[in-house]
């Protein structure tokens, strides 16, 4: 009779959620607590949280929003990378993929999706960057493959919108926080800037982008964000 134990099963993959929208946080912990093998090792809304969280509980895979109330989440990927405390993460939010996702992958992600994405492909996309792999859009890796390899884009796969191109990535962070409306000083303590180079940005993107005001570079923004090309 064999008495010999089977093997213990591997731990749960621990997540970390940061999302600041209670409903869609509840609908991700519920999702992932169904699942074997995963579970959620904590939650949090705001970026300070975030950074408390993760640098304390070292979880297996980070889960992040960019916009959350008190800070930017693409800052506080930079931050923990720059610590070296940046566990495998997914960037999971509304912000235009078009304009984000290559650079957030550059900045040290693992993964980014879109918020409209099925729950099974969030849950997958976990898995996956645990295991070591990179995750984004079917569309994006298309595009991604197309340009290692030297051949055209897809022609459904845009570049980016008229103009994000050419801006910095500090340049683009600055713009999505005047965006959701922020005051500068509100901008510089996210980034961790001073108001003046706040406001030396600003300038810069009016010239860039042909605008003259705060509120002529919202409305480019969310014409980017609503896909206007």
């Amino acid at each position: 009779m064999n008495s010999s134990l089977p093997p213990a099963a591997p731990p749960a993959i621990g997540v970390l959620l940061v999302e600041d929208h209670p409903a869609t946080r509840e609908g991700l912990r519920t999702a992932i607590a169904c699942q074997p093998g995963l579970r959620v090792a904590d939650e949090a809304a705001t970026w300070h949280d975030a950074l408390r969280l993760t640098q304390a509980l070292k979880p297996d895979v980070l889960v992040l929003d960019l916009n959350l109330p008190d800070g930017n989440g693409w800052s506080l990927l930079e931050q923990l990378r720059s610590q070296q405390a940046l566990p495998p993460t997914l960037v999971l939010s509304v912000c235009d993929e078009a304009l984000y996702a290559r650079r957030l992958l550059r900045a040290g992600a693992r993964g980014y999706l879109m918020k409209d994405e099925p729950i099974d492909s969030v849950l997958q996309a976990i898995r996956e960057i645990h295991a070591g792999h990179m995750v984004t859009s079917r569309a994006l890796r298309s595009e991604l493959m197309s340009q290692a390899l030297e051949l055209p884009s897809p022609p459904e796969v845009g570049d980016h919108p008229a103009g994000a191109g050419g801006l910095s990535d500090r340049e683009l962070q600055v713009l999505g926080l005047i965006a959701r409306q922020l005051s500068n000083k509100e901008v510089a303590a996210s980034l961790g800037l001073s108001e003046k180079t706040v406001h030396t940005y600003k300038t810069r993107l009016m010239a860039k982008l042909g605008v003259r005001t705060t509120p002529e570079l919202e409305v480019r923004y969310r014409q980017w964000q609503a896909g206007a090309r």
